[in-house]
Order: C-alpha cells, then structure tokens, then sequence
C-alpha cells in the first residue's frame, strides 16, 4: 500500500528504538541525557526517571527541547538492563542496515523470549514488520507495546499510520490526540492531526 506522505517515513522512525549510532555518540549523547533529565537524582528508580521525563515532555512548549526529552526516553527504553538483550538489540540493528531482515526478526524474537516484558524488543519488531508490509503483525507488536508502556509515543505514531493507510481515519486521529497528549510540541505530528481532521471536515460537508 502506498506511503501518503513524507510523514509516514519520518513515523517509521519514530517508532523504532534510536538506531546503534546514536549509542556509540559517547559524550554527546550522555549530554542530551543530562541537560533533558535536569536535576534527577542519580538514586531514582527507572520507572520514576521516565516519569519525571514524561512530565516534562507534557509541559515543554520548545519543539527543540522536547525532542531532546524524548530522545532521553527512548534511551531509556531501549537500555533494558540486560548486557545480553541489549547485545541482540545491537545484533539486530546491524542485520536491518545490513538488508538482512529475517536474521533481524530472529534476534529479535530471541530478545522476545527472554524478555518479554522488554518494551523495545516489540518495538523494533513492529518496526520490522511494518517495513516488509505486515501491517496486521505490526499492529499485534504495537498493542504488546502499549499494554507495557501506554505512553509510547513511537508505538503510537506506528499505530497512526497504520491507520491511515487502511483508511481508518477517525481511529488515526484519535491515535495522534493520544500521541499529543504525551507529546504535544512534536510539529509533525500536530500537522498529522490537522491534516487529518481537515480531510475529515471536507468529507461531511
């Protein structure tokens, strides 16, 4: 089925966990973190980390500063606290850059099984799946998702576009209320929003 617009590509990305990369930046990143994460105390716990970021998410008016809050968050989420998963993860990005899709999917159906509870794991697979057209297993992944963590705004994003490409319009604009509510200054998603209630209003009139 044919992607409507540029927004599609950039919701792909969305919904996938910050590609190897961005893990390998050091410094750079470590920064991101501490300038997003403001004065958290080093003892909080993971939940409460994400909390407070998700917090600040919410009340951020800057497009800047509210991108580099979620890219705390999705560093956050894709840490899972396991040296193994987190070396599949990695195994899986380079099989994707590698166009070596179903050895991708085996890693990460290996990350699945031994933590199942691991939001990126599903993620990254939904990722997966949307990209070789299996948007029904996408959305399966996407719902695992958002049962572990509702406010995954890149799951959200994923679940829009899927969306909209079945036509389901009104369900994709409930889906990008749902992802402003967590992440009101993201602007394309705002465009997303708008874009679809006008086509919505020309319908019935």
């Amino acid at each position: 089925m044919r992607m409507r617009s540029n927004f599609v590509y950039a919701a792909l990305i969305a919904m996938a966990a910050l590609p190897g990369p961005a893990f390998a930046q050091g410094a750079n990143s470590a920064a991101v973190t501490e300038n997003a994460a403001g004065n958290q105390s080093q003892d909080a716990s993971p939940s409460q980390r994400l909390n407070t970021l998700f917090s600040q998410l919410k009340h951020e008016g800057n497009a800047e500063k509210a991108k580099a809050i979620s890219e705390t968050i999705r560093l956050q989420w894709r840490d899972s606290g396991s040296p193994t998963v987190n070396l599949l993860m990695l195994q899986a990005d380079k099989a994707v850059a590698d166009n070596k899709d179903m050895v991708a999917f085996d890693y990460l159906d290996e990350v699945i099984q031994l933590d199942p509870h691991y939001v990126e794991g599903w993620n990254q697979r939904a990722t997966l799946n949307f990209k070789l057209g299996n948007f029904k297993k996408s959305m399966s992944d996407i719902n695992r998702v958002l049962a572990l963590e509702p406010r995954h705004f890149g799951a959200i994003a994923g679940m829009a576009t899927i969306l909209t490409n079945y036509g389901r319009d009104e369900l994709a604009m409930e889906a990008w209320q749902r992802f402003l509510d967590i992440y009101p200054a993201e602007r394309r998603a705002q465009k997303a929003l708008g874009d679809i209630a006008d086509k919505l209003a020309g319908s019935r009139t």
